[in-house]
């Protein structure tokens, strides 16, 4: 049994390696498209902050990791698949057989249509060429923009703050993490960056991108002000690689869809990671969880089917945790909440001046959704809570009066014989 995994982030290390366990004597080839070993997105920031060098992205640091597992690494774009004929082929013209495929090929960033935007002082942050043209150019006292302040944005805001820029953000949202965070926890957000410095514009796109007079470059706003500045950064979200699978049967909408054994809809072909749309947790509804922990749960499950057992994903739970230049906000399941006629209930407790927030949104006597700002302990049980689906009973009419006692309603209700001792 071959296996070809295409994609070399955290989904196809973890596919492949899961794969070797399960299936000693199966050939497995893991592909990337990029010029450097497997590596992790999410410690760029840190790569830029200078904490790490490149090697400290690298998903595995031992040499000769992936020869000594029968690993057989491939550098390669794909760039059309027969389904029929069960083979890949890539840009160099080689084609690839297969029995069972894995496709965990991630993402790429969006440049929006902009006038300007491939100008070479505009950069995306999203590999690891890329952050090495961002430590080029962001050095102590230049002028940045950012465009967009979700996920992405502000993941990558403290890397550049500690570079010592004059960083100015521009959101077309009406808040920062609109895709993730309540209007008033967005706005707690905006108001803490701004105190450390950062100038947040919200409710503004960006028109077009010229090079400047006095400046490498000019940017004007969709509110008419111009931005004088060395650098832009765009980070406007991300859409997934799945440009190959064009006119074959594999289903694609926001990501590539599979079912709960992660299988797509052509029989032996499977998809895991931010590339993937999976069935909620509780709607069962199609969901892309760009995660590294989905991602991870996603490829030992899909890896564990190539293999020939029977093994089931129990659904995907949208997760967010991030850290805006030291405050910690997270968001859970359906955040945003759900209809009243629908049997939907939410409550807030805001704490503008200790910068705690924390909203629980329920369906019925279950709590559906949270966010949280400024609660570094004990949130996993929110996820626990949500994740767990746990009927919380009378716990429901203390929460929506003490939202904060969030913790006693999990050890109350998950786990009750150790509350009784």
């Amino acid at each position: 049994m071959k296996h070809l995994i295409l994609g070399n982030g955290p989904a196809g290390v973890v596919a492949a390696e899961t794969l070797r366990r399960a299936a000693p004597q199966d050939e497995i080839v893991l592909v990337g498209n990029e010029d450097s070993p497997p590596y992790s997105r999410m410690a760029i920031p840190y790569l830029l902050e200078e904490n790490i060098d490149e090697k400290g992205t690298w998903l595995r640091k031992a040499p000769g990791h992936f020869e000594q597992l029968r690993i057989r690494e491939l550098r390669g774009r794909a760039v059309a698949l027969d389904t029929e004929k069960q083979r890949m082929l890539f840009f160099d013209g080689h084609f690839e057989d297969y029995d069972r495929l894995l496709i965990a090929t991630g993402s790429h960033p969006v440049r929006p249509p902009i006038p300007g935007v491939d100008l070479p002082e505009v950069q995306t942050c999203w590999t690891l060429e890329d952050a090495r043209a961002i430590a080029a150019h962001a050095k102590p006292g230049a002028r940045v923009l950012q465009l967009g302040a979700g996920f992405i944005g502000c993941i990558i805001m403290e890397a550049l703050a500690k570079r010592g820029v004059e960083l100015t953000v521009v959101e077309m949202g009406d808040r920062m993490v609109p895709r993730m965070m309540t209007p008033k926890a967005g706005g707690m957000i905006k108001e803490w960056v701004e105190n450390k410095g950062v100038k947040v514009v919200t409710s503004a796109g960006v028109n077009r991108i010229d090079c400047g007079a006095g400046s490498p470059l000019t940017v004007s706003l969709s509110t008419g002000a111009k931005i004088d500045c060395d650098l832009v950064i765009v980070a406007a979200g991300v859409a997934p690689n799945v440009a190959f699978l064009e006119g074959t049967g594999v289903h694609v909408a926001k990501g590539v869809l599979v079912d709960d054994h992660l299988e797509t809809s052509v029989k032996g072909i499977y998809a895991a990671g931010d590339v993937a749309e999976a069935p909620d947790v509780f709607t069962g509804a199609h969901l892309v969880a760009a995660i590294q922990p989905n991602a991870a749960d996603q490829a030992r499950v899909a890896a564990l089917n190539m293999a020939g057992r029977d093994n089931c994903l129990n659904g995907v739970l949208a997760i967010n945790v991030l850290d805006t230049l030291g405050l910690i906000s997270t968001s859970f399941g359906q955040w945003w909440g759900e209809a009243a006629d629908k049997g939907g209930e939410g409550v807030e407790h805001v704490d503008e001046m200790r910068s705690r927030y924390l909203s629980l949104q329920f369906k019925d006597d279950v709590l559906i959704g949270a966010t949280s700002i400024g609660l570094t302990e004990h949130v996993g049980a929110l996820r626990g809570l949500i994740h767990g689906q746990v009927k919380l009973g009378k716990w429901k009419e203390r929460l929506l009066e003490t939202p904060l006692q969030f913790v006693d309603a999990y050890v109350a209700t998950s786990q009750p014989m150790a509350l009784a001792r």
